[in-house]
């Protein structure tokens, strides 16, 4: 590979990261071509990207990219996300049905190294829609219980206007006679 190609690939790479909100570094050791492509395909289906490219490529990319990476040793896979949590759990479930291959070495999130076990934290996040579901719920909570008051109270007035209604007609039966 030139020196030409070479840049292209740098260039490449960090406008990925450029749009991205995370990148982890995965040490691929251990998969073969089978598990490697499986991997992929799964986070390609998920808007992932997944790049392997020389470690001193990557930095460069990286550095490029206006962001300070880490130095990277032996084998790596970079994965460029714009949806850190869902990125995380997909390389996290993966791994634990592949004897934990690949490996997590560390990434950046929003422009911040993080390590290992932050990455592993991000993976036992709920997802985005998860969140925003259990948002909605607990906003709905408070509105559903003020509803259920009101219609509490409505029913007691409506049985007090009853018991009004009964008692003058009860009042005015018995006046009568």
């Amino acid at each position: 590979m030139n020196k030409t190609e070479k840049q292209q690939l740098v260039d490449e790479l960090s406008q990925k990261i450029k749009g991205a909100s995370a990148l982890y570094y995965t040490d691929f050791t251990g998969l073969n071509v089978k598990r490697m492509t499986d991997l992929r395909r799964r986070l390609r289906k998920a808007g992932v990207e997944y790049v392997v490219i020389k470690n001193t490529l990557a930095l460069r990319a990286v550095n490029e990219s206006g962001l300070v990476g880490t130095r990277l040793k032996g084998p790596t896979g970079v994965v460029v996300t714009r949806d850190p949590v869902a990125a995380a759990k997909l390389l996290s479930d993966f791994a634990r049905e592949n004897d934990q291959k690949p490996s997590v070495k560390g990434g950046m999130l929003e422009g911040v190294t993080i390590d290992e076990a932050q990455v592993k934290r991000l993976a036992s996040m709920p997802s985005r829609e998860q969140m925003l579901a259990e948002l909605g719920a607990g906003l709905m909570s408070p509105m559903a219980a003020f509803a259920g008051a009101l219609n509490g109270m409505m029913y007691m007035m409506i049985g007090a206007l009853e018991a009004l209604r009964t008692q003058k007609e009860g009042a005015a039966a018995g006046g009568g006679q």
